[in-house]
């Protein structure tokens, strides 16, 4: 058995006083990100903020590499350049020199109970509060309609009446969720926003909803956020949406239908969700499949929208912040 720490610091000096009584910001690639909300937040924070890698985490501990496969260059002849995993803690700078603490990289597999003790170690240490974290979600919601959120916490003063979906449910569990149960159990200030991307684009990038994720982050946390890259590249997705939708009346009618949906739950701003049927059930995985298969099949390749991320990949260590890889 290996016998790695969980964690390693990068720097000496952590009895500095700006360390003390800083946000955090959780941010992680896994099961919950539609939209591929976490690469362009990751991407948009390093492109224009300062950062300084100040924790790492030991990836061969966390993560089950048969339930997320890295990467591999195939070069004609060999293998190279292996994208080893990362989860790693930054100082980041915002664009109002404001500091806050920001977790990114992969969403753990394994050891979610010691990570989280870890985690609850460090808010400790630094007297780290609020924690606030982002997912997103692929729902049945239009994308011509303002990106939904289902917020959750035990601060109530960031979290009240801006819920457009708010079930009692059992789902699946992510490991921020059990880390939000861990924080609010210790008594500390924790926020999440999980935020719906329209389903039959979860699997393109879509800017909206990493603008939206970074809006809510910045009111919790008190932080100047950069967002107008990916508010430019929205309107540029918005207007090739428009342009293929109006090109079929089959998809023309889907959003349609959608949007009445939305206008009609949107007003009543209550626990009946906007997402639920007349019977309250939410679509099954069948009909939302079936809904995307047709946009998508309409659409051609969403992804031939997105150009690749701008950030080029450093050389030497991994633990740069200009590192694109989350």
């Amino acid at each position: 058995m290996s016998s790695q720490p969980l964690m390693k610091f990068m720097v000496d000096d952590l009895d500095d006083p700006r360390l003390q009584g800083l946000g955090m910001y959780i941010s992680l690639k896994g099961a919950g990100d539609a939209g591929q909300a976490h690469l362009q937040i990751h991407n948009e924070l390093f492109a224009e903020l300062r950062g300084e890698l100040m924790v790492s985490f030991t990836a061969d501990k966390l993560v089950c590499y048969s339930a997320q496969r890295p990467r591999v260059t195939y070069l004609g002849d060999h293998f190279a350049a292996y994208q080893q995993p990362v989860i790693e803690l930054y100082l980041m700078t915002d664009g109002m020199d404001r500091e806050f603490w920001y977790l990114t990289g992969v969403e753990p597999d394994l050891l979610w109970e010691e990570f989280c003790a870890q985690l609850l170690g460090l808010v400790d240490a630094f007297n780290i509060g609020p924690v606030a974290s982002t997912s997103s979600l692929p729902m049945p919601v239009p994308h011509t309609r303002p990106v939904g959120v289902t917020a959750h916490g035990n601060r109530k003063d960031l979290i009240e009446g801006i819920s457009t979906w708010a079930p009692s449910a059992e789902l699946p569990a992510a490991f921020t969720d059990l880390l939000e149960i861990r924080l609010a159990d210790a008594g500390r200030h924790v926020v999440g926003y999980s935020l719906h991307t329209p389903h039959y684009l979860a699997e393109a990038e879509y800017p909206p909803v990493a603008v939206a994720g970074l809006e809510y982050v910045g009111a919790a946390l008190n932080l100047a956020l950069p967002t107008e890259r990916l508010r430019e590249a929205g309107r540029a997705i918005e207007s090739q949406l428009a342009e293929q939708i109006d090109s079929s009346s089959e998809v023309r009618q889907m959003v349609a239908g959608f949007e009445k949906r939305f206008d009609a739950h949107a007003q009543e701003h209550s626990t009946r969700s906007l997402l639920l049927d007349s019977d309250q059930q939410v679509p099954d995985a069948e009909e939302i499949g079936a809904s995307a298969e047709t946009f998508l099949a309409n659409l051609g390749d969403v992804g031939q929208w997105f150009p690749d991320p701008v950030i080029e990949e450093p050389e030497g260590s991994s633990h740069d912040p200009g590192d694109p890889r989350p």
